[in-house]
């Protein structure tokens, strides 16, 4: 298939990658699974066993009247743990390598079709100004996009990072939940090549 850049030059693109049908299901697990892996899961309380103290009986068995305890320590005890203690946990989903290309390349299709899939020849920015930025931007009838290069330019990460609906990513940074959170993704040419070789 065939795609014109911003310029008019034409770019041949691959069936296989940028010519798929759109699989939600798959995409709604990439999703997920991307979500869950950036998840901390570092949350932890101290249970019975883990607080300080309480190792003695605080008073014998029988005979005082008042309940049985065994330690100080308990649930119920004032400075006492907690009953279900929180633990470290793993939220990470696993998704096969075969199945996130596949749910990538079915985004990527998706954006050729909607005709949200921008192609420049690069990011005309000569110093880092946020209002240059913003001219290229309204060029382009867009100032929520997901601009996306070989690798960063210094100029355009700095003029793009007070833009609020606007982020700067390398191909190698490239996720699921970045190409679908905004309106338009505007790659420059040679990361439609690097991304074609990636995904192919």
């Amino acid at each position: 298939m065939k795609l014109k850049t911003v310029e008019g030059k034409e770019l041949d693109l691959s069936d296989e990658v940028f010519a798929k049908e759109y699989n939600e299901a798959l995409v709604h697990q990439a999703v997920v699974s991307y979500r869950a892996a950036a998840r901390a899961g570092t949350k932890a309380q101290k249970s019975r066993s883990d607080v300080s103290g309480g190792g003695s009986k605080p008073w014998r068995q029988k005979g005082t009247g008042r309940a049985r305890a065994g330690t100080t320590r308990g649930p119920i005890w004032r400075k006492g743990g907690v009953t279900f203690a929180a633990r470290p946990r793993d939220y990470s989903k696993k998704l096969n390598k075969k199945m996130y290309r596949a749910a990538m390349r079915s985004i990527f299709s998706e954006l050729v079709r909607s005709e949200s899939l921008i192609v420049v020849e690069g990011f005309d920015i000569k110093e880092p100004k946020t209002k240059l930025m913003l001219a290229e931007l309204d060029k382009l009838n867009t100032r929520n996009a997901l601009l996306v290069d070989n690798e960063k330019d210094r100029n355009v990460e700095l003029s793009v990072r007070n833009i609020p609906c606007c982020d700067l990513l390398e191909v190698s940074a490239l996720n699921p939940v970045s190409l679908i959170a905004h309106d338009k993704v505007v790659m420059t040419s040679t990361a439609v090549e690097k991304v074609q070789e990636w995904l192919s």
